[in-house]
């Protein structure tokens, strides 16, 4: 199974007046088209995830949205407390090997620092923390059922390094 980690793209400034409940903060129209661009790349070189779970926090709902519009199968998003900032590992970890066999592809989206430091325990750093910029989608390859520790970094990538 791959398991892809997404930090959601570029969203408004935290502390912005307009957005007095962070929870609402939107993506920015440069973020979304960036993003949408940098799956749809990523789309033709087979990203292509079954499910999608997501923070229910707007930035992250509309960056799941991308990749569930921009890949062939459609994939529905799924809101799960458990990517909200403070994210629960062990649950997202037990969701994901809850999927049915026919799904090879799952994505998170999550926030920063949780992603970088979920990526890093997942691939057997428990103390680490990866670097995500806003975007950025990590590829975590498991070979049998996925497990913390167990998971084989595949690939980090930012719209930047797809001049996107």
């Amino acid at each position: 199974m791959d398991l892809y980690l997404i930090r959601h793209a570029q969203a408004g400034h935290f502390g912005d007046p307009d957005w007095p409940d962070d929870g609402q903060r939107p993506l920015t129209e440069d973020g979304k088209k960036r993003f949408t661009k940098m799956v749809e790349t990523l789309a033709e070189r087979g990203f292509a995830p079954a499910a999608i779970a997501s923070s229910p926090l707007v930035r992250c709902l509309q960056t799941a949205q991308i990749v569930a519009e921009a890949v062939p199968n459609q994939a529905d998003v799924v809101e799960m407390d458990e990517l909200l900032p403070g994210s629960d590992l062990e649950a997202l970890m037990e969701w994901t090997a809850g999927q049915p066999p026919e799904v090879r592809q799952v994505a998170w989206v999550g926030h920063s620092p949780d992603i970088g430091r979920m990526a890093a325990r997942i691939i057997g750093d428990s103390g680490g923390c990866i670097r995500f910029a806003k975007g950025a989608i990590a590829a975590v390859r498991f070979h049998g059922t996925p497990e913390i520790g167990h998971g084989e970094l595949r690939w980090l990538i930012t719209a930047k390094m797809l001049a996107c």
